[in-house]
């Protein structure tokens, strides 16, 4: 995780650069605060990248020496199959369609993106997938 904090504060130093140059030469208050945005947001992540790689043990990634093998493993648990995404980006379609069409369209996708929320978040208490 250290190298993928290093990554970000030095793209946010780089955006920051281009930021200011941008800013000064364009004279463009959208773009320039578009960048100065980016620049935020790359040094909170670059900051949270390096804060966390103080905490965990260091990764395969930060040794020099380490083999593509010697990061092999369980990376996580993802969940092989579920229909919920799709049940809330129908939703979020018909709600963004409701802002171009008229707000009475929300009364149809506010339903449908419950159910795929408590679905989502209920999806491994119920059903095959059950856990214990």
């Amino acid at each position: 995780m250290k190298v993928q904090g290093r990554m970000f504060i030095w793209l946010a130093v780089f955006i920051l650069v281009m930021a200011i140059v941008y800013g000064v030469w364009s004279k463009e208050p959208a773009g320039t605060t578009a960048l100065f945005l980016a620049f935020g947001l790359s040094i909170m992540i670059g900051f949270y990248l390096a804060f966390t790689a103080r905490r965990v043990d260091a990764g395969a990634q930060d040794n020099q020496d380490a083999d593509v093998a010697d990061d092999a493993g369980e990376l996580g648990f993802f969940s092989p199959h579920s229909w919920q995404p799709l049940s809330l980006g129908v939703g979020g379609a018909l709600a963004f369609l409701g802002v171009i069409f008229g707000w009475w369209l929300l009364f149809f996708s506010a339903p449908i993106i419950m159910v795929g929320l408590f679905g989502w978040v209920f999806e491994y208490y119920r059903g095959e997938s059950q856990n214990q």
